[in-house]
């Protein structure tokens, strides 16, 4: 049963961009492999898709993660086993785009219900960050048509400097709309349990509109609206907020940045106000903290929940995006 979706076309995110998957499910008792458990096995793979289905599904499922704990998940590469698992589940949930390999196993799969998070939201291009700071998407604003799309994706290839963001799950309000989604088709494809997979995605809902709230109320009011983050993850939390997100990298965590984006920075640090260089917990924090002497700024960890570890301000979702809102409100001069 294929869950209906809507292609997103010029997903093609150059290096492979950003999600990394925390541990197998709390919703598990064991490490049961998908498909062999009497409840509704699915795969997911990366971490912000894990929590929407351990949120969602509650008792009702078990999830396996295709990420371990702490691995960069841009290098994702899947074994034998982890392909055939993805086959005998009863639904498979990722981010096109994300995961290369990922792609192609759940093309290649026989899962019944795979469900695209990228077709339960609108991504949008946040321009190039190395020579155009200031796209703030709006070449691709929220309510544009997909058909809109169509030709984007060859286009973006080719160029190599411009792709859809596909960070979505750190503007709680998509993040949101993507629950929704997951929730409906966990409805259909499981309908005995339709009711309480119903009532936990509204509770989870309240939690997403209470964390929006409370990003509205921290970040209206700031000394200065420019963060400096190690790559580009959190356009749409800059967008949602009335931020300007300036990254040391890309959508790449790993790439490299130019010396002339190193200066330039330096430079816009002491024009904008900036305090802080945020880094992260999952890629080297050596280039950001370089950045941040040479410059005179304190550093701080700015996480983009691409996977939960020992070293996360928080043990879940909602307890990191708390976390990340402080460091931001001490960054801008919350008032």
């Amino acid at each position: 049963m294929n869950v209906r979706r809507r292609r997103i076309s010029g997903i093609a995110v150059t290096a492979a961009t950003a999600i990394g998957l925390g541990t197998l499910s709390a919703c598990s008792s064991d490490s049961s492999a998908a498909g062999n458990t009497d409840k509704f096995d699915v795969v997911a793979s990366f971490y912000p898709m894990q929590y929407l289905a351990e949120q969602i599904g509650g008792d009702h499922v078990n999830v396996t993660s295709l990420t371990e704990p702490g691995q960069e998940p841009h290098d994702l590469e899947l074994s034998a086993k982890q392909t055939a698992q993805m086959g005998e589940a009863d639904a498979v949930l990722y981010l096109k785009s994300l995961q290369p390999a990922v792609d192609e196993a759940v093309a290649q799969s026989d899962v019944k219900t795979k469900i695209d998070a990228a077709g339960l939201t609108k991504l949008e291009d946040h321009g190039n960050v190395e020579h155009d700071h200031d796209h703030g998407g709006e070449e691709h604003a929220e309510g544009e048509h997909a058909e809109e799309d169509a030709h984007a994706e060859e286009e973006y290839t080719e160029e190599g400097e411009h792709a859809l963001d596909p960070h979505v799950w750190l503007d709680p309000v998509k993040f949101a709309e993507i629950a929704e989604g997951v929730a409906k088709s966990f409805e259909k494809a499981d309908p005995d349990h339709a009711d309480d997979y119903r009532k936990n995605a509204d509770a989870l809902a309240k939690k997403l509109g209470g964390l929006d709230t409370a990003y509205k109320d921290g970040l209206k009011s700031t000394d200065t609206k420019v963060f400096f983050t190690n790559h580009a993850a959190f356009g749409y939390l800059a967008e949602r907020y009335g931020l300007t997100q300036e990254a040391i990298n890309g959508l790449d965590p790993e790439s490299e940045p130019s010396p002339a984006r190193i200066k330039e920075l330096q430079t816009e640090a002491k024009a904008d106000g900036v305090t802080t260089v945020f880094y992260e917990t999952l890629v080297s924090d050596k280039t950001a903290k370089t950045l941040a002497k040479d410059a005179g700024l304190k550093t701080d960890v700015l996480d983009p929940l691409e996977g939960i570890t020992d070293k996360s301000k928080g043990d879940d979702y909602l307890a990191v995006m708390e976390s990340n809102l402080k460091a931001l409100e001490t960054a801008l001069g919350a008032k």
